[in-house]
């Protein structure tokens, strides 16, 4: 059997994970990359392998069809049966079987015990009490469950379960049309057609991203998108260089750096479970590497004692202290200094002028996350911090790395006089 499996699917038949979670938009050949890797790997031994959804009412609402197609494209039609219900490897007995997970009774559940490769297709529609039910029934030793989904929600149940906070066992990969080398060319120039169209529908539909919730979020999707694709290089000089620092306040949160050049965000930096000291000899580290303006730090939590570090070492004219629940620089119209921040994000996002962000997983998710609202003074609040984390399932920590950044209001000054022309910053973007 010779198969041509794209590149952005190899995982699939060289990686041995528990879990393989493969996401994406239309047109990146999900479905046809796990069907061809699966007939690969059941042309080689005798597996049991479960193709299975939520709800299956009949066997047309399975991936039976597809199945069945490939292998009559690859003229394998001698060695496989097709039965009613499941399709059977007349060469070594390996089988392909079709169930709802919650349509389990005692003997559908004893049948999945000794699956070898369970696939979950369309995994955007399991909900979290069918995962419950199928990830422990997979119980056989060295089973692997694949998963390929085109994302709902921030909120998809598998999606959270998974690939929020993938372990040594996980594998999550997110695979587009512009992956797929055999992506129909009639089918870019729909993603095309579609991306100038309406971004944020394009986003959804052809990159795989979750649908825009209704609500009042403060930045917008497409926003976002733009500037990852914007490049914008701003030379030294030309605007100080601030880094945001964000601490990480709880065990599963990450300490997130943001390096940003006036319009230019260089890059972001994260790590996991540093303490206290780390953390400051991390930053210090940064201070030595990069010479920046300023470090903003959150101290409302473990930050007050990473900045207390760091003035111990002698950057005190460096670092610079800020408590997300502070009094905003214009009190008439924010809550507290973490919506005023988050706002010059928004403006700096929608300045007349390109401004720049790393492509960085998650990066939108982070950013588009808080929902805003405003007092009985018509003041701008944001979502709580704690809300945000319990609805898309982690702390936004390097959207608040970013929003640090904007801690000082036109930091330009901090060139102290460098980088102009004609009394004017060469980088005039909204907020430097």
């Amino acid at each position: 059997m010779n198969v041509e499996i794209a590149r952005a699917f190899s995982e699939l038949l060289t990686e041995k994970k528990r879990y393989k979670l493969f996401y994406g938009g239309r047109a990146g050949g999900k479905s046809f990359a796990f069907a061809d890797a699966l007939l690969t790997l059941c042309m080689s031994k005798k597996l049991l392998i479960a193709c299975v959804r939520e709800v299956q009412s009949s066997i047309k609402d399975s991936v039976y069809k597809l199945i069945a197609d490939r292998i009559a494209y690859y003229e394998l039609s001698s060695s496989f049966r097709l039965y009613e219900d499941r399709i059977v490897n007349l060469r070594n007995g390996s089988k392909f079987i079709f169930k709802g997970i919650m349509e389990h009774n005692a003997q559908n559940i004893k049948s999945l015990e000794g699956v070898d490769i369970c696939w979950v297709e369309e995994a955007q529609k399991i909900s979290f009490r069918a995962w419950e039910v199928l990830d422990p029934t997979i119980r056989k030793e060295g089973a692997e469950i694949w998963l390929s989904m085109n994302r709902e929600e921030e909120a998809d149940p598998v999606f959270k379960a998974l690939a929020l906070k993938p372990d040594a066992d996980t594998l999550v990969r997110k695979v587009n049309y512009y992956d797929n080398p055999y992506c129909p060319e009639g089918m870019k120039k729909l993603a095309m057609k579609a991306k100038a169209s309406d971004l944020d529908e394009y986003l959804h539909i052809w990159e795989g991203e979750p649908r825009r919730e209704a609500g009042n979020k403060l930045i917008g999707r497409a926003d976002v998108f733009q500037a990852m694709e914007n490049s914008v290089t701003i030379e030294a000089g030309m605007a100080p260089l601030i880094i945001g620092l964000d601490v990480a306040r709880f065990g599963d949160d990450k300490t997130a750096f943001c390096l940003r050049r006036g319009r230019q965000v260089i890059c972001f930096k994260t790590y996991e479970k540093l303490d206290v000291v780390t953390a400051a000899h991390t930053a210090a580290g940064m201070i030595a590497e990069y010479g920046p303006a300023k470090v903003c730090i959150d101290v409302g939590g473990l930050g007050a004692g990473v900045y207390d570090v760091l003035i111990a070492e002698g950057f005190a004219d460096v670092v610079y202290p800020v408590n997300f629940g502070q009094k905003a620089d214009y009190p008439e119209r924010y809550v507290n200094k973490r919506a005023e921040m988050w706002a010059r994000v928004r403006d700096w996002l929608k300045s007349p002028l390109a401004v720049s962000l790393p492509k960085m997983e998650g990066l939108a998710e982070d950013l588009t996350a808080p929902a805003v609202s405003f007092d009985s003074l018509g003041r701008m609040q944001l979502e709580a911090k704690a809300e945000i984390k319990k609805r898309i399932g982690r702390s936004t920590d390097v959207g608040d790395a970013l929003a640090l950044t904007f801690a000082i209001e036109n930091a330009a000054f901090l060139l102290n006089g460098r980088g102009r022309q004609g009394g004017e910053f060469v980088d005039d973007g909204v907020y430097l």
